[in-house]
């Protein structure tokens, strides 16, 4: 792991590298907002850390994962059974900064879905049924992480970025659902743009993050 939290005992080290101990910024039982599997019920895990320095992320207290408590990973577990939820999103920060294995691993033995939202920045680990890809210019993503991406999802934040997503999308496999998104501070002026880009490109497709317009977490 080459992001490091300082001032852990070695106990806590091991248990990190493990993956049996993650930072946890925040879990909650929800609708699926964006993507792919917008409208499908999903419990979300947010896990903190990440060095990849969106400047128009909308969660950047996640970046410091210092700031989050040292959770179990048996104790995100016991509030995903009481959930009942039908699948976990893992998202961030950076998730792939962590050891996934043994998450995925224990929800599998649950028969519960495992979806992952990542930037694609550091290798993959863990066992996932789908994999949504959303890269970002400051960091680009492993190659390993394109091939295995399920949906390639840009966030549009100026019309460069179009250009920039075709580059991305030559690199994920055939079969990659590809997505555009609006940054959320210029919805209004980039959705038209996506609208007659995809017109025009019909392969893409608009994701919006319709949990925000109908304010739910």
């Amino acid at each position: 792991m080459s992001y490091k939290l300082s001032g852990l005992t070695p106990e806590q080290e091991n248990l990190l590298n493990d993956g049996k101990l993650l930072p946890l910024m925040e879990e909650f039982y929800t609708i699926q907002g964006e993507g792919f599997n917008t409208g499908k019920a999903a419990y979300f895990i947010r896990i903190g850390g990440c060095d990849v320095g969106c400047h128009w992320c909308d969660v950047k207290e996640s970046w410091d994962a210092s700031l989050h408590p040292l959770t179990t990973t048996e104790k995100i577990l016991e509030n995903v059974l009481e959930s009942k939820t039908p699948a976990v999103v893992v998202t961030g920060g950076e998730p792939l900064i962590y050891n996934l294995v043994y998450l995925t691993e224990l929800l599998k033995q649950h028969n519960i879905q495992t979806y992952i939202e990542t930037s694609g920045a550091y290798p993959l680990s863990g066992n996932w049924d789908w994999i949504c890809l959303s890269p970002k210019k400051t960091m680009s993503p492993k190659e390993e992480n394109y091939t295995a991406a399920h949906e390639l999802k840009i966030i549009v934040f100026n019309k460069h970025d179009f250009i920039w997503a075709e580059e991305q999308a030559a690199k994920v496999g055939k079969e990659c659902f590809l997505y555009l998104q609006p940054e959320w501070s210029k919805r209004n002026e980039i959705t038209p743009l996506i609208v007659e880009y995809v017109k025009q490109n019909p392969r893409w497709m608009i994701s919006l993050q319709t949990h925000k317009y109908i304010d739910i977490p």
